[in-house]
């Protein structure tokens, strides 16, 4: 689980047993494909992912004719 998920007081209970426990397949998958998760405000004004790509690149493409250089290395 996340660091960002837990906080102090969460605590692992004993009665816990993940000595059987296998590595969730889909995981690799979300992480190879570049799946980000939107908040919900964001969600709302994007309707799919075609959206927020085109904003993003936009974006990108404004950010590129102020501060070309830093950009160019990024990319």
């Amino acid at each position: 689980m996340s660091k960002e998920f837990l906080n102090e007081n969460d605590e692992m209970r004993e009665e816990y047993d993940f000595s059987n426990a296998k590595p969730n397949p889909v995981a690799a998958y979300f992480r190879e494909a570049g799946v980000r998760v939107l908040d919900e405000d964001v969600r709302m004004v994007f309707p799919d992912s075609e959206a927020v790509n085109t904003a993003l690149r936009s974006l990108i493409k404004a950010a590129r004719a102020v501060v070309p250089e830093e950009l160019k290395k990024a990319s």
